[in-house]
């Protein structure tokens, strides 16, 4: 009758234990990124693979088994820029000696995501008059490192004076988006991906293609200033939201507390 039982040893429970805490610590790397989407996907195609296994499902078993053998292939061309950052979090330490790595398993309070909304606000209210052209991003859980290496570094204090002069026609730093992280202005003239959306209605230009575009992989607000007609709008998850400037304020705290 024993034999009839599964036989759970201690070293099972802890090898449970420890890829639990592998892909949790995974998914917090890789949460609000585009790779998180393709992570879940994966895992979820992994445990189905386990299960067809556990049920004998030769056929299918075999497929999965295929389709997970030349995955791991995809994943490591996929995953370049994720697995780079992991193995740098892996070895990097902290200002106290701590192990960045430790920090990925640690539970981190609620973040809330403080943003000096007025200032912003009142440089979009002064470019939308004089119809001036612009393109800001606001990120939140997800820095866009990899699209911040793209421009020039900033790294200063929000100001309605520097917004307007990065964006000014004849600056060398307007072409392009400006990244806003931890209420600083983080770059400018950064290349943001276009969006492959065709459904988009045709008066919307590039720059509104390219806040499409970062948001709809990327957990991040976009603000953008029309330069055709001066309408301000709001772009998240790939949805454009015109912005009526004695609301604005108001919008975008709403769109930075709930989380």
């Amino acid at each position: 009758m024993i034999d009839l039982f599964i036989q759970i040893r201690i070293i099972d429970i802890i090898d449970v234990l420890l890829v639990a805490l592998l892909l949790f610590g995974l998914y917090r790397l890789l949460k609000g990124t585009a790779a998180i989407s393709i992570f879940v996907g994966i895992v979820a195609i992994f445990l189905i693979w386990q299960l067809v296994n556990a049920l004998q499902m030769e056929l299918l078993s075999t497929i999965l088994g295929a389709f997970v053998s030349v995955g791991f292939i995809a994943l490591i061309i996929i995953f370049q820029p994720e697995i780079r950052r992991f193995l740098f979090t892996i070895g990097a330490k902290t200002r106290n000696g701590e192990t960045k790595a430790f920090r990925i398993f640690r539970r981190r309070k609620t973040q809330r995501f403080t943003l000096d909304t007025e200032t912003i606000c009142q440089a979009c209210k002064s470019m939308s008059d004089i119809k001036q052209g612009a393109l800001i991003v606001i990120t939140r859980k997800n820095t866009l490192p990899d699209i911040v290496i793209t421009g020039v570094t900033i790294d200063a204090e929000i100001s309605k004076p520097l917004i307007e002069n990065i964006f000014f026609k004849n600056s060398p730093l307007h072409d392009g988006a400006m990244i806003i992280t931890d209420n600083k202005i983080a770059a400018a003239r950064c290349i943001l991906p276009v969006t492959n959306n065709t459904d988009l209605p045709g008066h919307y230009g590039l720059r509104h293609r390219a806040a499409v575009g970062v948001s709809e992989n990327n957990d991040c607000i976009v603000l953008v200033v029309s330069e055709e007609t001066g309408n301000i709008s709001l772009v998240k998850e790939g949805k454009i939201t015109t912005l009526q400037p004695l609301t604005m304020k108001d919008v975008l705290n709403k769109e930075l507390t709930i989380l």
